[in-house]
């Protein structure tokens, strides 16, 4: 099983981007799908996760500002992320728990946010 990350880039304070992570290879069916960052020095937080249900969790510091989205059909979680913050900056990682509970992580998407 493999997750490819992709949509991270350099962008300034105010912009906006979004990450894709989409699920490949024989994997049991996927319960819950998020994102998570580290930023250099810091530990892994949890920037948001969506059930099989469709509700999200945010974290604190992005609540208002990013939504994430799944595609079950395609085992594919997404991030929009908006009014972005050098604060923001980190590597992205998605993650996913399937029903089975099964961890997966992709392999991290870096996103620069300059002021």
């Amino acid at each position: 099983v493999q997750l490819q990350a992709s949509g991270g880039g350099l962008v300034q304070a105010g912009g906006s981007l979004r990450l894709s992570c989409s699920a490949s290879g024989s994997i049991f069916s996927i319960n819950v799908m998020g994102w998570y960052r580290q930023a250099p020095g810091n530990q892994r937080e949890m920037v948001a996760t969506v059930g099989s249900s469709g509700n999200p969790n945010y974290g604190d510091s992005v609540k208002g500002r990013f939504t994430i989205s799944r595609d079950n059909a395609k085992n594919t979680v997404y991030l929009q992320m908006n009014s972005l913050k050098p604060e923001d900056t980190a590597i992205y990682y998605c993650g996913m728990i399937s029903w089975n509970l099964n961890h997966y992580w992709g392999q991290g998407t870096l996103v620069t946010v300059s002021s």
